[in-house]
């Protein structure tokens, strides 16, 4: 089976965006940069919401070869990646994406039983679901040294979830990388 894995920036009171979307406070350094690339280049599917969906199109664009070598090395992994869009107000989605309009659960019950890499998945409100259907095995949290005091949740609330630490690594821009098992 594939495994789901919920990978995310966050900052240190827990929100993967502050106050009005605001996820400035999240860009990665060159060498954070690389070993998201590296994790990302592993997987063999990613699942997202609208607007992640919307947010990484950024990365299908053409000129993203004007950008610096980690991130054009981003770029080339990002569009060979096959990935699956959730969502009910877009009806068509481009580059190496389909669109999945269905019950979130079962697709993504079917698509871990599907041989191949495991499945990432970004945006908190995507996660959300998938938590609630106890789908996540792993999550990763990439935890930024900035207390935002409102925003939007890594984690569902209400919602408990038990966690083993499997892996931890501090880098130099202060980030703190987290990775559990769900138990």
């Amino acid at each position: 089976m594939r495994k789901v894995i919920y990978s995310m920036s966050v900052s240190l009171d827990g929100y993967t965006a502050g106050p009005g979307g605001d996820i400035s406070w999240g860009a990665p350094d060159e060498e954070l940069h690389q070993f998201h690339n590296d994790r990302v280049r592993e997987l063999g599917l990613h699942l997202l919401g609208r607007r992640l969906y919307e947010e990484m199109r950024y990365w299908d664009a053409p000129d993203r070869a004007a950008g610096g070598e980690v991130e054009r090395e981003f770029a080339d992994i990002w569009q060979a990646l096959p990935q699956v869009v959730f969502s009910r107000t877009l009806e068509r989605v481009e580059g190496n994406a389909r669109l999945a309009t269905g019950d979130i659960g079962a697709e993504v019950a079917r698509l871990t039983a599907e041989p191949g890499g495991d499945i990432g998945v970004g945006g908190p409100g995507l996660a959300a679901a998938l938590i609630e259907h106890g789908l996540v095995d792993e999550f990763e949290l990439f935890v930024n040294p900035v207390v935002l005091g409102g925003g939007t949740p890594f984690f569902p609330p209400g919602r408990r979830v038990a966690l083993e630490l499997v892996e931890s690594r501090a880098f130099g821009s202060r980030v703190v990388h987290l990775r559990y098992r769900r138990v």
